[in-house]
C-alpha cells in the first residue's frame, strides 16, 4: 500500500502526475489566503483601531516561526523526494524524524523565550504604548501555539514528497477552517478580541499538528518521526538546511520589502499606503495560486531527478511550465477585469479606492511571468542545488528588488513607480530563474549519468 502512494511518481501519465499533485497544493494556498482575509476581517469589526494595529505588529514574529516550519517543510521535502527516487527510504526516514524533532524543541524554546520576553520583543517589532497591551497579549497566546505551527508548516510539505498531496492538503483546510468558524465566534460572540483571534489561530494549528502527527504513526505512511529514527549525520542536516534555508529566507525576505515599500509610500499619505495593502491583496489571489503551482510538483520533479530518469523530469517541467503560464495568463486578465469589485471590498474612502485600483492594476503586470518564477525555482530545488536556490531566494525581494525601489524612489518620486518596481523586479527574476535553471539542470543532471530506467 504504501509502495502505492509514489506510484504516481513513478509510472502515471505526465498530465495526471502533475494535475493531482498540483491540485491539493493550490487548494492549500486558497486556504491560507482566506484565513489571512477572515482574520484581517473579523479583528476589524471591533472597530478598534488599536486592536487591528496589534495583529499587524505581532505579524513579523509569526512570520518568523512560518518561515522555520518553511525551513524544515521545502528543505525536507527536496531531501525525501529525492532520496526516495534513489530508493533510499531508510534515509527518508531518518530525515522526516530528524525534521519533526529538530522543529519541535526549536518551537518549544522559542514559545518559553516569548513568555518571558514578550514585552521587549513587543517594543522591538514596533508596538507603542497604544498597542503595547494588544500586541503583548495576543502574541503571548499565540506563542503557545508556535510549536504546532513549525510542525503544520513543515508536514504540510513534507508528507507531499511520499506521494499525499491529499493527506498534506487535508491536513491545512482543517486547521485554517477550524480558525476561519472560531474567529467570528471567539472575537464578536464572546467578545474576546485580539485573545479571541489569538486562541483561535492555536486550536487552528494544533488540529493540524495532530492530524500530521497521527497520519505518520500510522501504517500508511512510509515515513517516520520515531526517535530511534532520528539522524542529523550523514548529510541529513546539511542536505535540508541546503535548500531549506534558502527557501525560508524567501520568507522572510518578503516580509522586509513590504516594511520597506510601507515606510517609502507613507510620503505619499495614508490613503495611498491603504491602497497599496489593497492592492497587494488582489495580487496574492494570483501569486498564492502560483506558488501552489510550483510547490506542488516539487516532489514529483524531485523523485525523478532521484531516480535519474532525465526523460520524465523535462515531461513534467515542459508540461509545469506551460500549466503554470496559461494558468496565470487567465488569472491576470481576470484580476486585472475585476479589480474595481475586489478593491471596493475592502476600500469605501475614493481616494484610497482610487489608489488601489491604480495600484492593484500595476502590481498585476507581473502575471503573466510569475508562474514561469515559481515553476524554476521549485524545479532549482528538486535537484537539492543550494547556491542557485540561495540566489533565487534572496534576489526576487532583496538583491533585485531593493536597488529597483530604492532607485525609482529617488529617480522618479513617484507612487506609481513604486509599485511598478515589483513588476518590473518579478520579469528579471524570472529571467534570472530561467538562466540559473538552465545551468543547474547541465551540472546536476549530465546526460552521460541517465541511469537505464529512464522511460
Amino acid at each position: 500500500m504504501k509502495e502505492k502512494t509514489i506510484e504516481i511518481f513513478r509510472s502515471a501519465p505526465v498530465p495526471k502526475a502533475v494535475i493531482s499533485n498540483i491540485v491539493p497544493s493550490v487548494v492549500s494556498m486558497i486556504m491560507v489566503l482566506l484565513y489571512n482575509l477572515a482574520d484581517t476581517f473579523f479583528i476589524g469589526q471591533t472597530k478598534n483601531a488599536y486592536m487591528v494595529a496589534s495583529v499587524s505588529i505581532a505579524t513579523p514574529a509569526f512570520l518568523i516561526f512560518m518561515a522555520i516550519g518553511m525551513l524544515f517543510g521545502i528543505g525536507g521535502t527536496s531531501l525525501i523526494s529525492r532520496m526516495l527516487g534513489e530508493g533510499r527510504e531508510d534515509t527518508a526516514r531518518h530525515t522526516s524524524s530528524f525534521c519533526f524533532w529538530t522543529g519541535l524543541s526549536i518551537g518549544i524554546i522559542s514559545m518559553i523565550a516569548i513568555w518571558i520576553f514578550v514585552k521587549p520583543v513587543c517594543a522591538v517589532i514596533g508596538a507603542s504604548s497604544d498597542t503595547m497591551e494588544y500586541t503583548s497579549q495576543y502574541l503571548s497566546i499565540v506563542s503557545a501555539g508556535i510549536p504546532f505551527l513549525i510542525i503544520g508548516n513543515s508536514f504540510s510539505n513534507i508528507i507531499r514528497a511520499e506521494g499525499r498531496a491529499a493527506t498534506a492538503m487535508t491536513g491545512m483546510i482543517i486547521g485554517n477552517l477550524i480558525n476561519i468558524v472560531l474567529d467570528p465566534v471567539m472575537i464578536l460572540g464572546l467578545h474576546w478580541n485580539v485573545a479571541g483571534a489569538a486562541i483561535a489561530t492555536v486550536i487552528g494549528n494544533a488540529f493540524s499538528a495532530v492530524f500530521y502527527f497521527i497520519h505518520l504513526v500510522s501504517k500508511r505512511s512510509m515515513l517516520s518521526i520515531h526517535p530511534k529514527d532520528y539522524k542529523a549525520g550523514g548529510h541529513i542536516a546539511s542536505g535540508v538546511f541546503a535548500i531549506g534555508i534558502p527557501a525560508s529566507l524567501n520568507s522572510l525576505l518578503m516580509s522586509t520589502s513590504n516594511i520597506v515599500v510601507n515606510n517609502l509610500m507613507k510620503k505619499y499619505g495614508d490613503m495611498a499606503v491603504a491602497g497599496m495593502g489593497v492592492a497587494m491583496k488582489v495580487t496574492m489571489i494570483v501569486v498564492m495560486l502560483l506558488i501552489g503551482i510550483g510547490s506542488g510538483i516539487q516532489p514529483l520533479l524531485g523523485y525523478c531527478f532521484g531516480a535519474g530518469n532525465r526523460k520524465r523530469y523535462l515531461s513534467v517541467l515542459k508540461f509545469s511550465l506551460c500549466l503554470a503560464f496559461s494558468f496565470s495568463v487567465v488569472m491576470t486578465v481576470i484580476c486585472y477585469c475585476g479589480a474595481e469589485p475586489l478593491v471596493k471590498a475592502f476600500l469605501e474612502d475614493k481616494d484610497a479606492f482610487d489608489y488601489g485600483m491604480k495600484f492593484a492594476r500595476i502590481y498585476i503586470i507581473s502575471g503573466p511571468v510569475l508562474g514561469i518564477l515559481f515553476v524554476f525555482i521549485n524545479a532549482i530545488q528538486s535537484t537539492g542545488a543550494a547556491l542557485p536556490s540561495l540566489i533565487l531566494s534572496i534576489s526576487r525581494q532583496g538583491l533585485l528588488y531593493m536597488p529597483i525601489i530604492f532607485s525609482f524612489n529617488y529617480f522618479f518620486n513617484s507612487e506609481r513607480m513604486l509599485v511598478l518596481a515589483q513588476p518590473v523586479t518579478d520579469y528579471l527574476a524570472a529571467t534570472l530563474s530561467a538562466i540559473l535553471f538552465i545551468i543547474t539542470f547541465k551540472k546536476y543532471f549530465p546526460k552521460e549519468n541517465i541511469k537505464q530506467n529512464n522511460t
